[in-house]
Parts: structure tokens; C-alpha cells; sequence
């Protein structure tokens, strides 16, 4: 066709433009995105990102649309269905727009996981569609495997973002345990650009990234989408992808509980999803503010009379926002040091850590001196050597995290967190699994203890959160429950310069449930985790290193329902400490006290 017949052709479909190598482009476009997939599972590669154009996930199976001519992302994942015999893959859309393709191609099929946040703003934005709304759940079999996430209002922000993973896709996502996954990488849902009006910045790419990769062992195909402001675009990308090679995630600062429009669609969703998907059908409707939206009609009505008009300097107006920090990896990622005389073997980017240094040697003996003038046992001692020597070297920029088998959990978690708040870091989190007391004072505000134990305790302060779990059926299920809804909320918020993870008396704790909580909390600190693990259990080190490292980890399984008193209690816990963290506010509860419509 000539230029101008192709010009006639394309007023059939909505917003494509077709020119002579179109096909060759679109064709390409595919071929890259299932060499990808090809890659990923066949274990060539760990993870990849296809740049493509054009896009692909308005198109639908008889139409183009959207500038989108053949779905990329659909066509890879029914490939990767028929090619290796999958049988749950997940696709997270994070473009601004709804893809409404992907929605149509798998909206009965319940082996494909679908999620999508857009802008919506009640069907007035493209492609004004009512089955974009939260609604849209899914057809007979695939019933409450089409998960919408409307943003009914511009100007989301990173808190937004974050709060739709914790208490939407993740918890779904983990209870489906996908066997790939596939990102619609759409950046035209970062700040700055023209078609999303969002303000999440770039970097916090790189954390959605960093919370999808512990799924599926590590087997994620990101592909690009939608991306209008080329600034924007670049770094949005650049981001993604340092995530990808397993650069640490940027710290990001200033998160607030989400809006209220983001709440609103959020606890929508929950409810129009609650009777298909375990970690969400405890959420209990009681009578109280409604969340109703309003009617399309009175909707516009009311925007017509109350808006004011947009001035020609507002709408000329530069965004701007810094640019992101440089993203550098250490020349080690992981240091190990091994309970002495047991050999094993460490994943790609671990290193052993040898003997203590006489420096440090020094240094315990002056720690010694000042904390701990009752102790002689070297063998107690020398682990402290250990945790003083990986942490100083992550201060340094040497190594990213460590994992230090130590005999005497007490006065290693207490060297461990006073050590690196003289000058690793202004706030340190602990996570602590185990009963019993460890030594970690948290009145001061610049330590948040974590603990998940057996026996149940009462706390009192806002900087600490206990969590009794119920052994049994249900454990995993109820661990992830309190790592999603409470643990990474309150972690990011309280945004730590240090990960202190601690294993006691482990009990039931399955360590591939250690893994994952380790993995999720690698986009924290900068991925300064420093690991410490009474006694030698080698499923516990071995999981453990491979979440520190970058390593796969192992899957969880389709999760079950979690135990009802567990519930109540993380609900108890939340209502607790909300007067103080804003990101477990009233809204986000596992007990929802709203009517939701």
C-alpha cells in the first residue's frame, strides 16, 4: 500500500498508524519477546528485558489498537504455556493504560494470572471501557483471575504504587505461584509523562522489580510498553534493568500512606476478588463509610460545575524531579562465614570470609571490654569478630550483605545492631524469628524489632511488632499473610540503612518461607542485610545465601488459606501500631470496616 492507503487503512482501528516495514517491526517485536522467554526458561539467562516497538497490549486476537499491532505479552505467555507446559504464569501490567487485549485473550483462562493498574478515573480515560473497572473480575474458569486496579484520580505516587503490591498483587501472585512471569513495562506511569500524570519516580521501578523477582525462581520477562517522556522513559528503564543484573535497589525516602482515591480502589478491588483468593476472603464488610463510586453521569456533572480551568502556564508547566542516583554493586555481594569445619558449597557472588583480622581482633577486644567484660568464651567471642569485620566492609562499600552462623544469638545481635548504628547506618530493622527475648532497645526510635515466635507475647511500643504464629496448617500461608500486609509496609516506611535478619530456635519455620521474606527484603537498605543464624541448619544457610546472592528460591506452593486466630492477630497488631505508621492505616486492614460497592 501506499502511504496514503495505509493512512486509510489504519482509521479502521483505534490509534494505530501503519507504514510499509510495519509488519517487519511488529513481527520483530514478537520475536524478541518469546527469544526472551526461550532464554529465561531454558535457564540461558536468569531474567531479561525485551526493548520492543511497538507495544503490544491493547491488541487484541482480530484488531490492532492502541499503537499496539500483534500482543507481545500475550502471545508470549500462551508460547510459553504450549512450549513448557506451564501451567501458571503471571502477567503484571504496570502501563498507565488498561490492556484490554490481554484481558480479552485470558479472561476465561484461569492457568494466566492477569493484573493491571490504569488510569481510569471512572471510564473517562482511554479506552473507556467498563470492563477496565475493578469488576472486570474474570469469565466462568477464569473467575478471579483477571485482577483490575482503576486509578480514578492523577498524581499517584510511589506510597501508591507500593500499596497496591503489598496488599493487592502480592498476595494474590504468591497464593497463584507462578511458574514465569511476564511484566507489561509501561512507563508512561512514571512522573513526567504527558499520558499517565503520575509522580511515582523512576526509582521505584526498581522496587516493584526487586518485589517480583523471589516468584517463580527468579524466571521474570519484562517487556516494554507505553513511555511518552523520553527523560522519564530512559530512566525508568535504566532502572528496571540494574534491578534485573542485580544492582542494589535505590532507598527511597518520604513514603506516606496512600491517597484516599488509591485506597478507595484498592479496597475495591480486595472485596471484588475476596471469594476467589484465600489471603483475601477473611476481609469482613461491616456497615460505615461507603466507598461507592459515583455514577459516570453525575460524575462529569459535578466535574464540569466544581473544576476550574487549567490556565495555558499550568498547562505549559515542566515537570521536574532529580535524577536518580547512580546505582553501583560491590565488588562482593555476599560474605559467608560457616560454622568452622563444615564444608559447603556457595552461590555465584558469595565469598568466604576467612580469619578475623588482628585489626579486628582488636576491635572485640575493645567491645568485649565495654559490653560484654563477663564473657571469656572465645568460641563466642569470635563470631562477634565476624559481624564486626562483614560490617564494616559493607560500611566501605566492599560488600553488600553477609551471612554469619554464630553460637550465642544474644550478644551477636546486640554487637551486630549497636556496631552498625556507630556509623553503617541512622536506623536499623530486625527481624527476628524465635521465641524468648534478644537484647534490642527500640524507645530511641532508630531500631524496629520484628519478631515471629510460637508463644505469644504483649508489646507495647510502636517500634516493635509481634507476631505469634500457629504451627501446622496454614503457617506458610500466615507468615507470608504478616510479611506482605505488615512486615514490608512498616519496613519501608520506617526505611532502615540495615536489615539485621536473625533465626533462633526455628521450630516449624520452613526455610524456603525464610528465603522468600530474606529476598523481599532485599530492595531495603540499599540490600544491606546482614544474616545471623544460630546452629547449623544447611537448608537454612543454603536458602538464605541464595536470597542474599540473587540465587533462585525455592517456591513456596500454592498457598492455602491462613489460620483464622493468626489473622485476628496481625489485624490486632495493625490496629496498634497505626497511630504511629501511616502505611497500616485504617483501610488496609485484614478486617475491612467499610461497605465496599
Amino acid at each position: 500500500m501506499s502511504v496514503k492507503q495505509l493512512k486509510a487503512f489504519s482509521k479502521q482501528y483505534t490509534d494505530v498508524y501503519f507504514h510499509q516495514n510495519i509488519y517487519h517491526c511488529a513481527t520483530m517485536a514478537v520475536g524478541a519477546t518469546l527469544q526472551l522467554v526461550d532464554s529465561v526458561m531454558k535457564r540461558e539467562v536468569r531474567n531479561g528485558m525485551a526493548l520492543v516497538r511497538p507495544p503490544g497490549h491493547h491488541s487484541q486476537r482480530s484488531a490492532a489498537n492502541g499503537f499496539c499491532v500483534f500482543n507481545n505479552v500475550a502471545i508470549a505467555a500462551l508460547y510459553a504455556k504450549k512450549t513448557y507446559n506451564l501451567n501458571r504464569v503471571l502477567i503484571v501490567d504496570w502501563d498507565v493504560h488498561h490492556g484490554q487485549g490481554i484481558q480479552y485473550c485470558f479472561e476465561e483462562d484461569p492457568s494466566v494470572l492477569y493484573f493491571s493498574w490504569h488510569r481510569y478515573e471512572h471510564q473517562t480515560f482511554w479506552p473507556y471501557l467498563p470492563e477496565s473497572d475493578y469488576t472486570s473480575i474474570g469469565k466462568g474458569k477464569g473467575s478471579g483471575f483477571n485482577v483490575n486496579l482503576p486509578w480514578n484520580k492523577v498524581g499517584m505516587t510511589n506510597s501508591d504504587y507500593l500499596a497496591a503490591f503489598f496488599h493487592v498483587l502480592l498476595p494474590v501472585a504468591y497464593e497463584f505461584d507462578p511458574e514465569l512471569v511476564l511484566v507489561c513495562a509501561g512507563f508512561d506511569s512514571a512522573i513526567g509523562d504527558p499520558e499517565g500524570e503520575m509522580c511515582a519516580l523512576p526509582e521505584i521501578f526498581a522496587h516493584l522489580t526487586q518485589l517480583l523477582m523471589p516468584l517463580a525462581e527468579g524466571k521474570i520477562c519484562v517487556v516494554l510498553e507505553g513511555g511518552y517522556n523520553l527523560t522519564s522513559l530512559a530512566q525508568s528503564v535504566c532502572q528496571t534493568v540494574q534491578t534485573l543484573l542485580g544492582d542494589p535497589a535505590p532507598q527511597l525516602s518520604g513514603l506516606t500512606a496512600p491517597c484516599e482515591s488509591a485506597l478507595e480502589s484498592i479496597q475495591n478491588v480486595r472485596s471484588a476478588q475476596s471469594s476467589y483468593w484465600s489471603c483475601l476472603n477473611h476481609l469482613e464488610a461491616h456497615s460505615g463509610t461507603s466507598t461507592k463510586r459515583p455514577r459516570l453521569d453525575e460524575k462529569n456533572s459535578k466535574t464540569k460545575e466544581t473544576e476550574k480551568p487549567v490556565s495555558e502556564s499550568d498547562a505549559k508547566k515542566t515537570v521536574e524531579w532529580p535524577e536518580p542516583l547512580i546505582r553501583t554493586s560491590t565488588d562482593v555481594r555476599t560474605l559467608v562465614a560457616p560454622p568452622p569445619g563444615v564444608e559447603f558449597s556457595l552461590p555465584e557472588g558469595c565469598q568466604n570470609l576467612g580469619e578475623d583480622s588482628q585489626m579486628t581482633s582488636k576491635e572485640v577486644q575493645s567491645i568485649r571490654d565495654k559490653y560484654f567484660q563477663d564473657v571469656t568464651d572465645q568460641n563466642i567471642l569470635k563470631p562477634l569478630g565476624k559481624i564486626i569485620s562483614v560490617l564494616d566492609q559493607m560500611m566501605n562499600r566492599k560488600v553488600r550483605n553477609g551471612c554469619i552462623v554464630v553460637s550465642d544469638l544474644s550478644l551477636s545481635v546486640r554487637c551486630a545492631y549497636q556496631h552498625a548504628l556507630m556509623g553503617l547506618a541512622e536506623r536499623v530493622l530486625v527481624v527476628f524469628i524465635g521465641d524468648g527475648n534478644i537484647p534490642v532497645k527500640t524507645d530511641d526510635g532508630r531500631v524496629f524489632l520484628v519478631q515471629i515466635c510460637a508463644e505469644e507475647t504483649e508489646e507495647k511500643c510502636v517500634n516493635r511488632l509481634s507476631l505469634c504464629l500457629r504451627e501446622g496448617e496454614g503457617f506458610t500461608a500466615g507468615f507470608m499473610q504478616a510479611v506482605l500486609s505488615l512486615i514490608l509496609p512498616l519496613a519501608y516506611e520506617f526505611n532502615p540503612g540495615l536489615v539485621l535478619g536473625v533465626v533462633g530456635d526455628s521450630g516449624t519455620l520452613l526455610a524456603p518461607v525464610w528465603g522468600h521474606l530474606i529476598g523481599l527484603l532485599q530492595g531495603l537498605a540499599e540490600g544491606r542485610t546482614l544474616t545471623l543464624l544460630q546452629g547449623c541448619d544447611k537448608d537454612l544457610l543454603a536458602v538464605t545465601l541464595s536470597a542474599l546472592s540473587g540465587a533462585p528460591i525455592p517456591p513456596l506452593g500454592p498457598l492455602g488459606a491462613p489460620n483464622p486466630e493468626d489473622v485476628q492477630m496481625m489485624e490486632k497488631q495493625r490496629q496498634r501500631l497505626q497511630k504511629r505508621w501511616c502505611s497500616v492505616q485504617e483501610g488496609l486492614g485484614l478486617h475491612s470496616d467499610t461497605t465496599v460497592h
